[in-house]
């Protein structure tokens, strides 16, 4: 039985298998013991329902109709949509000696075990992966970055843009936020997954040190560039879009971005907190977007030129 005041709520577990049978024996062991299950077929399917439904737990049967469990395991290990948090526990009817069980681990598994299972024993090392899931799951929620691109995230941005904001209006320099975001364009073998890892790799190798760099939505990144005016908030964009189209082989990947920006020539001058710059980049970002984005469309667009709102 679940300890239920050691999580906050039934945990999810995705069950993998063809076999009838045993799914529902596995089923009969979670559901009793407060446990949610969510059921699969095969192992492509598997793997949909893992990305779609986030399960805080995954056991796959090793011999399904499609995929073996260890490449559905291999597959979702290599997913930056899927958190590495997640117990993985491949189980199998056939042989289950020492090079199946490295071949799991190898694939990321937490474990690998023999049928027919022990209902007992499995449910103690379900609790005991289960606790050590939401307790990192804890961790990253209070982490200050994005564990996909290795940027800031919004709490960590915010963070930072006041330490730095403090350090500008004190100074009397100018700043300049950076809001864009950047999607896979036409037809073209990179998908949103690899358009986020890319710029996350871009702006890390290229970013400048005194930059706050962060992600602030799905497919969205902010830069707070200290002591650059307009000019350099447009050439910043012109040199991101560079990089993230340009790969080693002389590819030009099919890459859409777009940015809003706001330039402030004295942050102390002008009364404006760093936060409060970002919004305005963020603001002209969204109009920008709104428009119809045909190819003669605007690619970046300033705060000074967001149209008023109609009445």
């Amino acid at each position: 039985m679940i300890e239920r005041d050691r999580f906050p709520r039934p945990p999810l577990v995705l069950v993998a298998n063809d076999q009838e049978w045993s799914a529902r024996s596995l089923e009969s062991i979670l559901a009793p013991n407060g446990y949610a299950v969510l059921r699969a077929y095969t192992g492509r399917q598997a793997l949909e329902r893992a990305r779609a439904a986030h399960p805080d737990l995954i056991i796959l049967d090793a011999q399904m109709p499609d995929l073996h469990g260890v490449e559905v395991c291999r597959q979702l290990r290599s997913d930056p949509r899927f958190p590495a948090t997640v117990p993985i526990i491949i189980t199998t009817a056939g042989p289950s000696g020492r090079a199946q069980r490295l071949e799991a681990y190898q694939a990321g598994a937490w474990e690998f075990l023999g049928q027919p299972l022990d209902g007992e024993s499995l449910l103690c090392r379900l609790q005991t992966f289960l606790v050590a899931k939401f307790e990192a799951d804890g961790l990253l929620e209070e982490s200050l970055v994005d564990p996909v691109t290795g940027l800031y995230n919004m709490r960590g941005l915010s963070r930072r843009a006041r330490e730095v904001g403090a350090d500008i209006a004190r100074r009397h320099a100018p700043l300049a936020c950076v809001v864009f975001s950047a999607e896979p364009s036409g037809a073209g073998s990179g998908g949103e997954v690899d358009v986020t890892e890319s710029v996350g790799a871009v702006l890390r190798r290229h970013g400048r040190a005194s930059d706050v760099i962060g992600r602030v939505g799905e497919s969205e990144y902010a830069v707070i560039a200290p002591s650059t005016p307009a000019r350099g908030a447009v050439q910043l964009v012109e040199r991101i879009e560079g990089l993230l189209k340009a790969t080693e082989g002389g590819e030009v990947k099919p890459v859409r971005l777009r940015a809003g920006y706001s330039a402030i020539p004295d942050l102390s001058a002008a009364r404006l907190d760093v936060l409060q710059v970002l919004t305005q980049a963020t603001s002209a970002l969204r109009s920008l977007m709104a428009e119809s984005g045909g190819a003669d469309a605007p690619r970046m667009r300033a705060f000074e030129e967001v149209p008023p709102a109609s009445s």
